[in-house]
């Protein structure tokens, strides 16, 4: 259930997933249309990363043409403007934790904003933003903040806003700094997550950048995890199951402050690290040198999925059990991307030659 800033009828996923079969039900025999795809830009260059280090200088043309690429104009300024008003404020949704090799690499972040700030747009609008501030001042994202005179912001540091959550009958044990703990003896407390007030009263745009990295319950540390996940408090009662997962994260992403807001998403995809959570293990990753754009992030993580099964696949272990995907399934129900691999058309980008 949503908080009493909801602007529409919110249904729960099983009540949702109820209706959806009902539906098919009552339109058995009739032929449905060809459902739509999902596209996704691939911007990919060799060169990209010597050594699992990215080329600053590569990356950032790789980003120009990944933004021009899901804008649809070979325009840089107007593909911004596609998504962007001058007067939003940008927040760049990062994965810290890893550090700066498994995790979103600096440079590609970097990138995006020195491509937004090429077109003008005033560097106090750009946020680039985390949970956890130890994990961002890690990853070196304050000095490259500083550098190109942009913010930085941790959620669990600017707060909650205690008009604005997410309801679920789950109750799990709350940690400092989320909004209920000091009234957690009390009744009823612990049902409600919280929205950041960075999102609430700041940020209006969000640009996830994610790297592409396995997840043991989710199968990647993507766009869907990381929209939703960041951005309220009170998760640690869904994150120790994947089906407890597979239903909070989808609704969490139809708040009205987060997937209506977003721009479009990056995958990082210059390493795929397929084993290793949110450890550096580089000898389970590979180099793919690839940047995916696309508005449909659970489009972006299904190929994430797919890379890391592949991946796997080729160096196999004793013992590893198969990725289970009802998450990805339950955000398609809820027509927020497309989970089907068949129906994502990748579309390769090719990088002009440098001036």
């Amino acid at each position: 259930m949503l908080g009493l800033s909801a602007s529409f009828q919110f249904w729960s996923l099983p009540a949702l997933m109820f209706l959806l079969c009902l539906g098919s039900a009552t339109t058995a025999g009739v032929q449905a249309a060809d459902p739509a795809k999902a596209l996704v830009h691939s911007v990919y260059d060799g060169d990209a990363t010597q050594s699992f280090v990215p080329d600053a200088a590569m990356v950032r043309r790789m980003v120009d043409r990944g933004v021009q690429a899901v804008a649809g104009t070979n325009d840089l300024a107007a593909a911004w403007r596609r998504f962007i008003k001058p007067s939003d404020v940008v927040g760049f949704r990062i994965v810290s934790a890893p550090g700066s090799i498994s995790g979103t690499r600096p440079a590609v972040v970097e990138a995006l904003i020195s491509s937004l700030l090429s077109c003008g747009h005033p560097a106090r609008q750009i946020v680039v933003w985390d949970k956890r501030a130890s994990d961002l001042i890690l990853a070196g994202y304050p000095r490259m903040a500083e550098r190109l005179g942009v913010r930085w912001a941790a959620t669990e540091e600017i707060g909650w806003d205690e008009n604005r959550f997410y309801d679920n009958a789950t109750i799990g044990r709350l940690l400092i700094g989320d909004l209920e703990f000091p009234r957690r003896d009390q009744a009823n407390v612990g049902r409600k997550s919280f929205v950041s007030r960075l999102l609430t009263r700041d940020v209006t745009k969000i640009i996830p950048v994610t790297p592409l990295l396995s997840h043991h319950l989710l199968g990647v540390n993507g766009q869907i995890a990381n929209l939703s996940l960041g951005a309220v408090d009170n998760t640690m009662r869904f994150e120790q199951e994947a089906g407890r997962l597979a239903e909070a994260l989808p609704e969490l992403c139809a708040l009205d402050d987060l997937l209506p807001r977003l721009a479009f998403g990056v995958t990082d995809a210059l390493i795929c690290q397929y084993r290793g959570e949110e450890r550096t293990y580089l000898h389970y990753a590979l180099t793919l040198n690839q940047l995916r754009f696309s508005t449909d992030p659970v489009a972006l993580d299904a190929l994430s999925i797919d890379d890391i099964r592949k991946a796997r696949a080729t160096n196999p272990t004793d013992g590893e059990k198969p990725f289970k995907t009802e998450l990805y399934t339950n955000c398609a129900l809820l027509d927020m991307g497309v989970a089907e691999l068949e129906r994502i058309q990748v579309l390769p980008v090719t990088l002009a030659a440098p001036r």
